[in-house]
């Protein structure tokens, strides 16, 4: 097994939620797990990932009450990871697609997650995550 893998890395004990499960659900999910996501996940496959900034923009600014959906407020253009990819091709993926957290799915089945915390507290991997960073923090223009 590689060092450089992000299976060495990663969260595997995730705290997930189901589409049609509430935001407010969601929300005590990240408080009580103290995370700032969550993917969404239907017999362990990942459809989403919802994050605090989902349900404050798509949400709280929309006037929607917090026993909407979570399905109505998730992001589902979904980037995700493999067990077996380089800690490197994690972060430059994270960076091109400006994303702090990466789904990590294998056979269709959630694995783990990887957040650049995870990449910037390994010192070997300070410079990518530094590049990282600095992409993913360029401003870009909220999703609606």
């Amino acid at each position: 097994m590689n060092n450089n893998t992000v299976q060495n890395i990663m969260t595997t004990n995730v705290a997930t939620i189901s589409s049609n499960q509430t935001i407010q659900e969601a929300a005590q999910l990240m408080s009580q797990h103290n995370v700032g996501a969550l993917p969404v996940v239907e017999n362990g496959q990942v459809k989403g990932i919802i994050t605090d900034r989902d349900i404050t923009l798509r949400s709280t600014a929309q006037g929607l009450n917090s026993s909407t959906p979570v399905s109505q407020v998730m992001s589902t253009n979904l980037v995700t990871g493999k067990p077996n990819m380089s800690v490197q091709e994690a972060a430059q993926l994270m960076s091109q697609n400006q994303i702090r957290r990466l789904p990590i799915v294998e056979n269709n089945q959630l694995r783990g997650i990887v957040a650049l915390g995870d990449i910037a507290t390994n010192s070997a991997y300070d410079q990518q995550a530094e590049q990282a960073l600095s992409n993913i923090s360029e401003p870009s223009s909220p999703q609606s």
